[in-house]
């Protein structure tokens, strides 16, 4: 089998494309012939070094995967089956989606939705995954189309470009924000009505305008405090990355003045029946023209490039990962 390998030679990561020998995947109960997997920030960070994603080398990244069981030793599945994977920890602790072949828990698995395939589900994705969840979070809080405007930041980005298709295909009105003029019309063919540059975030009162119903934050520091400074009376900020780094410099203003509800969205632990509902979700309402408006389609061996790029803050939409 094929899988990009992460090894570790005087504390820095090196990353090769290379001949693995099926015996060494880990232990799991399900073996799956991968069809595509996809390219993250988590997945950027680890293939460069740049983040502690891994701690333990060698290392077959790719925090998902889609595609047919080859073996199962868990009931629930079957040979031939389609499925897909997200989260656990797989790509982190435990090898990951970049390969020919993955061996995981069948608790893990998410039989593929009726309405999508191995490739539309890895152009969805994490991301999408994400995505998601933080729209069915400000869906919990009874944001709804009529309440305002969202705000959805780091809007060229995996999570944040769905977010926007999402939202505008669910009838909410989409703010977005982007670092990038070049990526305008992107976003404004996602659903996007309003483009605004991540400049107008370096910083915040305690208190700003109230502007936002609801916010989804891929981004964190200072543009999720001056989101939160913006967010109108009893809205709700979906918090869940930290491309702008982990800090949170703000005051307990916008929650105890303006009833503001900070929600953390994380998808590596997501319970299953909310996972299987947000996949649900997923094939019901993204719109077909999604699936070929924000993928770039690439090779195993283009992964390192392509992570590189991520991290430059230079590749946007979705990158999809095919196998073979």
């Amino acid at each position: 089998m094929k899988a990009l390998l992460l090894e570790q030679k005087d504390k820095n990561t090196l990353a090769a494309v290379k001949e693995i020998d099926e015996s060494s995947l880990p232990e799991g109960d399900v073996t799956v012939e991968v069809e595509y997997s996809s390219l993250n920030y988590k997945d950027a960070l680890a293939i460069t070094g740049k983040g502690k994603i891994i701690r333990q080398f060698p290392m077959v990244p790719g925090i998902d995967f889609a595609g047919r069981i080859r073996h199962s030793e868990d009931v629930r599945f079957h040979a031939g089956q389609e499925v897909l994977l997200t989260g656990w920890g797989v790509g982190e602790n435990h090898w990951g989606g970049l390969a020919e072949l993955a061996r995981v828990k069948g608790d893990w698995l998410v039989p593929l939705p009726q309405g999508l395939d191995c490739r539309k589900s890895m152009i969805i994705g994490t991301a999408g995954f994400t995505a998601m969840l933080c729209v069915m979070a400000l869906e919990d809080a009874a944001i709804t189309p009529a309440s305002g405007e969202i705000l959805v930041t780091g809007a060229s980005g995996g999570v944040g470009s769905t977010a926007v298709a999402l939202l505008s295909a669910l009838g909410y009105t989409v703010t977005a924000v982007s670092g990038r003029e070049s990526m305008h019309p992107y976003l404004h063919h996602l659903g996007a009505s309003t483009i605004l540059d991540r400049s107008e975030f370096a910083a915040a009162r305690p208190l700003e305008k109230q502007r936002w119903a609801g916010v989804i934050d891929t981004v964190g520091n200072e543009m999720l405090a001056a989101a939160l400074a913006q967010t109108q009376y009893g809205g709700c900020v979906a918090a869940c990355g930290l491309a702008g780094g982990f800090a949170l410099p703000t005051t307990v203003m916008p929650f105890i003045l303006r009833n503001v509800r900070l929600q953390g969205v994380d998808s590596v632990m997501t319970p299953s029946m909310r996972r299987l509902e947000a996949w649900r979700r997923l094939a019901r309402d993204l719109p077909e023209a999604f699936f070929t408006d924000v993928a770039t389609e690439i090779t195993l061996s283009e992964t390192p490039q392509h992570a590189q790029a991520i991290m430059e803050n230079s590749a946007h939409g979705r990158i999809l990962v095919k196998m073979k």
